[in-house]
């Protein structure tokens, strides 16, 4: 009787066993399906978690339409601009109501310029793959030093002590105004996701906000921590359609402190923008 049934069970298990091992390959191949979607919606939703505001424009000035800009900022009332390309980038000290350029320092030929900061009654100029910012005196305008520094130079702000600066990447760089030596990097992460191509940069309420290249958002960012805050949406203040290229992109944001006013424009815009923030 053992025999018998030894003969019949055995052969049947021995081919059960090939379907039980494929059946449990896929079943394991669900498990780790459903645990990666599960992942990736939760980082979706992370990242929708943080608020996207919009705005309302409080007001409109001209802008110079072939200032290709890489850097604006606001100082006791009076707007700097640094633009770009090389052969005609420049440094500008703007008025704003009209848009004339009342003073000008232009960069010598095999410099593209970049972001632009303002500390210490001194202006700090980056160049994009020069590895070198230009120091200016705040009053006139008047070079006074150029220092070396490592990368690329894209935007650049301070919190009132360091330099913080941008290289295109989604990290930030805490710079010794003097030296320019980086004390501190931040990796910009919205939950654990990286935010990448960082440009121009500036300081608002112990926030850094960031334009993204090719992108009609800003990304307000602690500066602690590069946790994202939160987004503004600004992509219905000078539409896409209406730009003469995809390389006019929004670039541009200053703050005056004093007047709590934020400004913003982008490369080759016609106009400088009041805005302000909503939910």
């Amino acid at each position: 009787m053992s025999r018998s049934v030894s003969k019949s069970v055995g052969p049947l298990l021995n081919r059960q066993k090939p379907f039980l091992m494929r059946r449990n390959s896929i079943w394991i191949w669900c498990v780790l399906l459903i645990g990666a979607a599960g992942a990736v919606y939760a980082a979706a939703n992370r990242e929708r978690a943080v608020p996207t505001a919009g705005f309302r424009v409080r007001a409109e000035f001209p802008h110079d339409p072939a200032a290709f800009t890489q850097g604006l900022t606001i100082h006791a009332g009076v707007m700097y601009e640094g633009t770009g390309l090389e052969g005609e980038s420049s440094l500008r000290r703007v008025d704003l109501k009209t848009g004339r350029v009342a003073a000008r320092q232009n960069l010598d030929k095999p410099y593209f310029g970049e972001g632009i900061a303002i500390l210490n009654d001194k202006i700090y100029q980056l160049t994009w793959r020069n590895r070198t910012a230009i120091v200016y005196d705040l009053q006139n305008l008047g070079y006074v030093k150029s220092i070396r520094y490592a990368g690329e130079g894209w935007g650049l702000t301070t919190d009132g002590e360091s330099l913080i600066m941008s290289d295109g990447s989604s990290t930030l760089k805490i710079l010794n105004p003097d030296t320019f030596e980086t004390v501190k990097r931040l990796t910009v992460k919205a939950g654990k996701t990286p935010v990448s191509h960082l440009n121009e940069l500036e300081f608002i309420d112990g926030e850094v906000w960031a334009n993204i290249w090719h992108s009609d958002r800003i990304v307000r960012i602690s500066p602690a921590t590069g946790e994202v805050l939160g987004w503004i949406d600004l992509s219905s203040l000078y539409p896409l359609r209406q730009r003469p290229s995809k390389e006019h992109v929004l670039n541009g944001i200053a703050y005056d402190a004093d007047q709590k006013r934020i400004f913003v424009t982008g490369k080759n815009w016609p106009k400088i923008y009041e805005i302000e923030v909503t939910k």
